[in-house]
């Protein structure tokens, strides 16, 4: 027997033990309330410049934790290990390693540890997940996630392997498109709706100082449309230190049919043309063309080079093609081959800053080459009045004519009203092509000046340009003081294992009526690893002066990430001193910000600038602000910008932080094709879980009604987008068409639906039956055909005796043995088919009790 006393021990164990129980309990209780619940839903990545895909993501509280393995390999970034407590590999480079470590909650790259913050890192049943921030810090990789379009943002400064393989490959296939070679799957056309307006644009910068310096408040609000068919664009600018004029004020409408042959293009506004003489102000007129927007074969190169911020790449946009990009220096400079296409050839450069800025430049960058196809003549035409406050009146009128395959001839006659030497202008021109990489050009234009260009690209790199004008004494329809003007520039790439350069060397001189002066220019720059620099060196040398010279040096280092660190610098040699020293610092900070702190000194005019500028990107508009001190004088500027795209007949209107008019977007709506007659019914519903993947563009999902909306798609020009089903919700749910090429309309969001067909399946089983029993047999071919008695499938059995197929929509169908099959086998059956109906459900419907039972042929 137990005494008292153990029986009280017993009972104050006993107590303890319910106690640290329920304490246990309730700690494990709070814990797992306190834990972050976590909802993983498929959601839109897009890497700018280069395309969009889908990957399941966590979200918790509007933040996004996005999957390493699956975010990596889509990179093309190495993987040696995918154990979700600890995946390893090389980034980028092959001394570049990172480890991901579940168990100590870090991230070690490069022999750096980086310490997380708690539930940073979550592992599922079958991913291991990372907060979007982080990707930013430590790899570079800055990830902006859209609660509202369940879209994530990646851009970054890195030459991600992905980034250089989908633009080898885009570049590839637009050249294709160039050289003539296009294949289209499902053909999307034009619309030529007669009225619609469907994008806008605004801007509003305003700016101020101290010691009275006056206001200056800008708006800047445009639309764009389509009118009788026409691309319409209007854009009205207001600035309060200056009258309204109608001079700052662009209207233009634009209409294009490629199929019509005598006239294919028609513009009436602001237009914009080539011409002779000096005119810098708009042109109001009309003008036509029958050259096609339509791509056309490329014969040759022609080298474009120019500045632009530091450290920006730039991109080459050919007749609406993106052709090729590269990265600016530290001083800006960058440099194109430019493919030459049979006609006009319209340039477009698109910018993008290190930090993710983006900006638009649409040059008309005069090509001095032009050849037509053998046997093909192009003209355009055009006139108006030039808004100089004078009413001066222009007309112009060119064509061209294949005169062979390597020669085009051509001419044309330009007239303006302001000419004192002359108001009227014949000319002829020529260009013809010697061998594949030295193509020559001529131009006479009469009593005002004769050119002539020629240019030599060699496959190893080098370039050669030379170009000579000679003006007539007296004209005065170019503004210029010269009577000659001569200058040869040369270029080619210096390659190494561990850097890359480039060099180009331009003489030009120049004779003016009582004196003749020559400049140059020496160019070099160089990239290696994280440092690029650049020095331009400038020279001018005068019959009875002495010579001035002076460099430009530059120097750019990309550090912790997110730091970009540009330094500048002036030096004369003839006067052995510095002009002007220039360091910036430009910094990503939160989410969208860009920081940018500026200091600048001219010695020469003792002139000091410290400039402080923040700058925010909303999914809705793009915002700035900035200090800038000169001397003792401050001004602070504030701006806001952004556009709007909105479509009636889907109703929706979709706000972003990018230029819209002018552009044009595609709405695709997957619907359940329930019934299979290709068009949608009233009670069809949404097909969720459509994938897609276009050429370019921006692409939002939109989870309210399963829509895609791609845009920022440059007009004129034909996308390829292609669709996957592998996420719906059921394997019923199939595509009929999976790639679709659309031409893209200026202003306007073409709708295109995707009937989701809702596949049926039938299926059974073939015996072979004797007197004892049956069993399944193989091989047995059975056919499927339709009501109308054509045969849509033939499928077999397996060695089970089992067979079906998926893939029939709603209708009546007859599934037939192959009788032929089954007497060379030695077999026969009392029954031959089966009449069967495929009912429309959404669930697809399901017919698996065939059954044909066969006997062996004594």
């Amino acid at each position: 027997m137990y005494s008292v006393k153990t029986s009280l021990n017993i009972w104050v164990l006993c107590k303890i033990a319910i106690i640290w129980i329920v304490i246990v309990g309730l700690g494990y209780t709070c814990k797992a309330q306190t834990q972050p619940e976590y909802e993983e839903i498929p959601v839109s990545f897009n890497i700018q410049r280069v395309g969009t895909t889908e990957m399941p993501v966590l979200i918790n509280n509007e933040t996004a934790y996005l999957p390493v393995v699956a975010l990596f390999d889509f990179l093309k970034i190495n993987i040696t290990s995918r154990d979700p407590d600890a995946v390893s590999g090389t980034f980028i480079q092959p001394n570049s390693a990172f480890l991901f470590d579940l168990s100590n909650n870090r991230v070690v790259y490069m022999d750096k540890t980086f310490d997380l913050k708690a539930n940073s890192l979550i592992k599922t049943a079958d991913n291991l997940y990372l907060r979007s921030n982080y990707f930013g810090e430590i790899f570079g990789l800055n990830c902006m996630f859209n609660f509202r379009s369940l879209s994530v943002v990646i851009s970054t400064d890195l030459e991600l392997p992905v980034l250089r393989e989908i633009r080898q490959e885009q570049m590839r296939n637009n050249l294709s498109k160039l050289q003539g070679v296009f294949k289209a799957d499902a053909f999307v056309g034009r619309k030529n709706p007669l009225f619609y307006f469907g994008t806008a644009d605004y801007a509003f910068v305003t700016s101020a100082g101290n010691k009275e310096t006056e206001r200056d408040t800008r708006a800047s609000f445009g639309v764009g449309g389509i009118i009788a068919g026409g691309e319409t664009n209007v854009i009205l600018n207001y600035r309060s230190n200056a009258p309204f004029s109608g001079r700052q004020q662009y209207y233009l409408w634009r209409y294009v049919d490629n199929d019509l042959r005598f006239a294919r293009q028609f513009l009436a506004g602001k237009i914009r043309g080539q011409s002779i003489s000096s005119i810098y102000a708009p042109i109001v007129g009309v003008q036509v063309t029958n050259s096609p927007t339509t791509y056309r074969r490329s014969f040759g190169t022609y080298v474009l080079s120019n500045y632009t911020d530091p450290n920006w790449t730039v991109e080459l946009y050919v007749n609406g093609v993106l052709i090729n990009y590269v990265k600016a220096n530290s001083a800006g400079f960058y440099t194109f081959n430019v493919p030459l296409v049979y006609g006009n050839t319209n340039i477009k450069l698109r910018f993008y800053g290190p930090f993710g800025q983006e900006r638009f430049s649409e040059q008309n960058i005069n090509i001095p080459f032009t050849f037509i196809p053998k046997g093909e003549f192009e003209y355009t035409a055009g006139g108006g009045v030039v808004e100089d406050g004078f009413d001066t009146q222009f007309a112009r009128f060119s064509g061209n004519y294949g005169l062979s395959r390597n020669i085009t001839i051509g001419g044309g006659f330009e007239y303006l009203s302001s000419i004192t030497s002359g108001t009227k202008i014949p000319f002829v021109n020529t260009s013809f092509r010697l061998f594949s990489n030295l193509l020559i050009s001529a131009e006479h234009d009469f009593d005002v000046r004769t050119k002539t260009t020629l240019s030599y690209n060699s496959a190893s790199g080098l370039q050669f340009e030379l170009q000579n004008n000679w003006f007539k004494d007296g004209q005065t329809a170019i503004n210029t003081m010269f009577l000659e003007d001569h200058k040869a520039i040369v270029s080619f790439p210096i390659r190494g294992r561990l850097f890359s350069a480039f060099t180009r060397f331009s003489l030009q001189e120049i004779k003016l009526l009582n004196t003749r002066y020559t400049a140059s220019e020496w160019m070099i720059s160089g990239v290696i690893r994280n440092f690029n620099a650049s020095v331009n060196t400038f020279a001018l040398f005068f019959k009875d002066n002495d010579a001035y010279v002076y460099s430009n040096f530059s120097l750019g280092l990309r550090a912790f990430r997110n730091l970009l660190i540009t330094q500048q610098l002036q030096y004369e040699y003839t006067a052995e001193k510095i002009i002007t020293i220039r360091s910036e610092l430009e910094k990503r900070i939160f989410r969208n910000g860009y920081l940018n702190l500026s200091f600048e000194r001219n010695f020469i005019s003792d002139i000091d600038n410290i400039e402080f500028g923040l700058r925010y990107d909303f999914s809705f508009a793009q915002t700035r602000l900035s200090v800038r001190k000169t001397n003792d004088v401050y001004r602070t500027l504030q701006g806001i910008n952004g556009s709007l795209i909105h479509d009636g007949t889907s109703g929706i209107t979709d706000f972003n932080n990018y230029t819209s008019i002018g552009k044009g977007a595609v709405l695709l709506i997957p619907y359940l094709d329930i019934n299979g007659n290709n068009r949608r019914d009233k009670d069809e519903p949404d097909a969720p879980g459509l994938k897609v993947m276009v050429n370019g563009g921006r692409l939002e999902r939109r989870v309210k009604n399963n829509t895609i909306l791609i845009t920022d798609l440059e007009a004129y020009t034909n996308y390829n987008i292609e669709l996957d089903p592998s996420e719906f919700e059921r394997v019923a749910w199939r595509l009929i068409k999976k790639n679709y090429t659309v031409v893209i309309e200026p202003n306007l969001v073409k709708n295109i639906e995707i009937p989701v067909s809702v596949f049926g399946e039938v299926g059974g089983r073939v015996l072979l039956s004797d007197i004892e029993s049956e069993e399944g047999i193989g091989g047995i071919e059975i056919d499927i055909y339709n009501e109308k008695g054509k045969k849509i499938t033939r499928t077999t059995s397996e060695a089970d005796g089992y067979f079906s197929y998926l893939g029939l929509v709603p209708g009546n169908y007859t599934a037939k043995i192959n009788i032929e099959k089954l007497k060379k086998l030695g077999f026969t059956t009392e029954t031959t088919l089966f009449n069967f109906t495929i009912l429309p459900t959404i669930d697809g419907s399901l017919i698996d009790n065939l059954k044909f039972v066969l006997k062996s042929v004594k």
